[in-house]
């Protein structure tokens, strides 16, 4: 791969992306910017880029966290350094992994020299390192839970801070902060969705031509790097300037209580939570105007700020879609707009006013009028010229009188429309509201990725034990370390207070926190559930499960059974979004292959386990239990649901039976699964009343 970056100025297109990363480049007080597309559309090639455009930065020699001669951090680990010598260097573009782990984010201390040598020595992480310049994750929705909770200790603080075992070291760090991702693997949380100042929807462009171009110079690149740079460094150069021609402007710009009023209105119009949005809508204002070369923010920079600032802040839950209504944004502005000062009194034109009928007598109005009427200033209709009556071209029949309608003989009446035999189907119905659900866990403790889900081995959460270090050791467990040398103090010749210390006497914390999963729903898409009243309930409650499960950061996916197979509707993925829209269109009818369902169901987790062995599954099974498509259909779903059971499989199951007259199918399929059974009643999360029924139902197993 060639050290030569991409040049800023060759990337065909993509304005939005292009603007909110120099407004950026210009102020970086506006937070950063989140790229939210479709892969393969250059996002990381111009984030990357845009590291070359930026001014270098003055730092104290021999620092390494890039301190500000001007004004050192004075609890810089490296020291206050008073008189110290400065120099220049590019500023720093420091992308981070999304497997990173917690100590090369923050940083580390030699714990083992830290006790056995009394040496605090501290290695700076990527924040260190990115102090300054610009810190980039690409496919940032896709970070952990532990490493997303120190990025906004960073982001809200402007420091890093590591605390390990008494030891402590803090410094300095802000950064532009700049993510990219693709929405179908995932959403971002709010709170770090909430950090990132601007946000651009990209999706590659569908004109040939530039398509072309974008072609055209990507191979003219890879071919010679160094060439095609060469053809793109004026441009480069002029860039660069016009960046740091803003930011020395940037402090001159005014914003004006009127484009004060806008902003704030805006915000409060669309809803949006806390004050931040308030904030970075004015930072970015003010940049925009610098860019322009101005001295005073317009209401067209209110607009751009808003809409790249506003869309990802609106957002209620992780089903609706980012964006602004435009039209409310332009009322808004309207309305708050400075008024414009009131004309002198004059009297009230008449129309005889005027030669021509014109306000002002100076002319024919070029709508034929004062009021936009006809040539003789009257505000009617114009004569007509053509063929009048109701059979003149693109006349419209006039509206009939009301009262009943005349009695028709067959020959007159209308005849209906010939539509071939409705299929065994029904149209997709919409889903319920959705609401707050039951906890579903897997039981066991696992040591799969971390989430809000189940019981698990974790680098966060509490600690629960020691052991021996596997590996390189991170979390030390200080009185287990202790305990474990004490016995041989004495055989080791220990003469004065310093504990004498051994590699094998060191031992880590084991900690517990919460694992995602991967949820996998088994839908019911037959006739027994076709009823419009019972769909929507049905989908209310599996849009309310995927709604936990995007808060719990779960893999999802979605198998429907109808007809005579089973569909994979939805492959496993991060993304709830998808799982929604696939939800929203499922369709019903036909037949209820459920033992197809399941052995689907047994297939698609068998190849996960393989891809990801650490993530426990959790089977969620919608159905009112019923079997139908052969003799045995019932035995056949036993059959199969005994797989799940004989291999441990998590299981719950939604009983979607209603009626007076219920036959109990999905509990009976619920006990061949080893699943508990849970009807759309009990789904809510109730509080006591839920934990009663739970507690009574054990007792009641217990006592049976």
């Amino acid at each position: 791969m060639s050290d030569v970056r991409y040049p800023f100025t060759a990337i065909v297109g993509m304005a939005d992306l292009r603007l909110g990363l120099l407004l950026n480049a210009v102020s970086p007080a506006v937070g950063g910017v989140l790229v939210r597309g479709e892969k393969g559309t250059a996002k990381s090639t111009m984030v990357r880029a845009l590291a070359g455009l930026l001014p270098s930065i003055a730092t104290v020699d021999g620092c390494r966290f890039a301190c500000d001669p001007a004004a050192p951090d004075p609890q810089c680990p490296d020291g206050a350094h008073a008189g110290a010598t400065a120099s220049g260097r590019p500023a720093q573009l420091v992308e981070l992994p999304v497997g990173v782990s917690e100590d090369r984010i923050v940083g580390s201390l030699d714990l083992e020299r830290a006790l056995a040598e009394g040496v605090k020595a501290y290695e700076p992480g990527l924040l260190a390192r990115a102090h300054r310049g610009v810190l980039y994750i690409d496919e940032v929705n896709l970070l952990q839970d532990h490493v997303v909770d120190l990025l906004l200790d960073a982001a809200a603080m402007g420091r890093s801070y590591v605390e390990r075992e008494g030891v402590s070291v803090r410094h300095a760090a802000r950064f532009l902060l700049v993510g990219t991702m693709n929405p179908e693997e995932g959403e971002l949380r709010p709170q770090l969705l909430d950090r990132f100042g601007l946000t651009v929807e990209i999706a590659a462009t569908r004109d040939p031509a530039e398509r072309a171009e974008v072609v055209r110079r990507r191979l003219a690149y890879d071919a010679d790097p160094a060439g095609f740079a060469a053809r793109f460094a004026e441009d480069e150069r002029a860039l660069a300037e016009r960046i740091t021609t803003a930011r020395d402007l940037l402090p001159k710009v005014e914003l004006a209580d009127v484009a004060l009023r806008q902003i704030t209105a805006v915000c409060a119009a669309f809803e949006v939570d806390g004050l931040r949005a308030d904030i970075v809508m004015a930072r970015t204002a003010v940049a925009l105007a610098a860019w322009a070369g101005r001295t005073e923010v317009l209401e067209e920079d209110v607009r751009k700020a808003a809409r790249l600032a506003l869309p990802h802040r609106r957002r209620r839950n992780p089903f609706d879609a980012p964006g602004l209504d435009e039209e409310q944004l332009d009322r808004t502005l309207e309305e708050h707009a400075d008024p414009e000062p009131e004309p002198a009194s004059q009297p009230e034109p008449q129309p005889e006013d005027g030669p021509e009928g014109g306000p002002e007598g100076d002319g024919p109005d070029p709508d034929g009028g004062p009021d936009g009427g006809g040539p003789d200033g009257g505000g009617g209709a114009p004569e007509p010229t053509g063929p009048t009556g109701p059979d003149a071209p693109g006349a419209e029949a006039p509206a009939p009188e009301p009262g009943p309608a005349p009695e028709q003989t067959p020959e007159q009446a209308p005849v209906p429309a010939q539509h071939p035999a409705p299929a065994r189907e029904s149209a997709p119905v919409a889903a319920g509201e959705p609401y707050r659900t039951r906890l579903f866990k897997v039981d066991g403790t696992g040591r799969g990725a971390q989430g809000r889900r189940s019981p698990a081995e974790t680098d966060g959460g509490h600690t629960i034990r020691a052991r021996r270090p596997q590996g390189r050791l991170a979390r030390l467990h200080l009185s287990a370390t202790l305990q474990a040398a004490a016995p041989h103090q004495a055989a080791r010749g220990r003469a004065s207070r310093a504990l004498v210390l051994h590699k094998d006497d060191f031992r880590e914390q084991v900690r517990q926190g919460r694992e995602s999963n991967l949820v996998l729903f088994l839908v019911d898409a037959s006739g027994s559930m076709a009823a419009r009243q019972r769909m929507t309930a049905v989908k209310g409650a599996v849009l309310s499960l995927l709604m936990d499960a995007y808060q719990r950061r779960d893999k999802i996916g979605m198998i429907t059974f109808r007809g005579a197979s089973a569909e994979l509707a939805l492959p496993p993925t991060s993304s709830v979004e998808v799982g929604a829209a696939r939800l929203e269109s499922l369709p019903t009818g036909g037949r209820t292959p459920l033992a197809a369902g399941l052995l689907r169901a047994h297939e698609v987790l068998r190849v996960e386990r393989m891809r990801d062995p650490d993530r426990r599954p959790l089977l969620v099974v919608v159905t009112d239990g019923r079997a139908t498509g052969a003799r045995d259909a019932v035995a056949q779903s036993h059959r199969a649901a005994a797989l799940f059971a004989a291999q441990g499989v998590a299981s719950v199951v939604l009983d979607c039976e209603t009626g007076p007259v219920r036959l109990g199918l999905a509990r009976t399929l619920a006990a061949r699964l080893g699943a508990s059974a849970v009807t759309l009643d009990e789904l809510r999360a109730e509080g006591v009343a839920s934990l009663v029924r739970d507690n009574r139902a054990t007792t009641m197993r217990k006592a049976a």
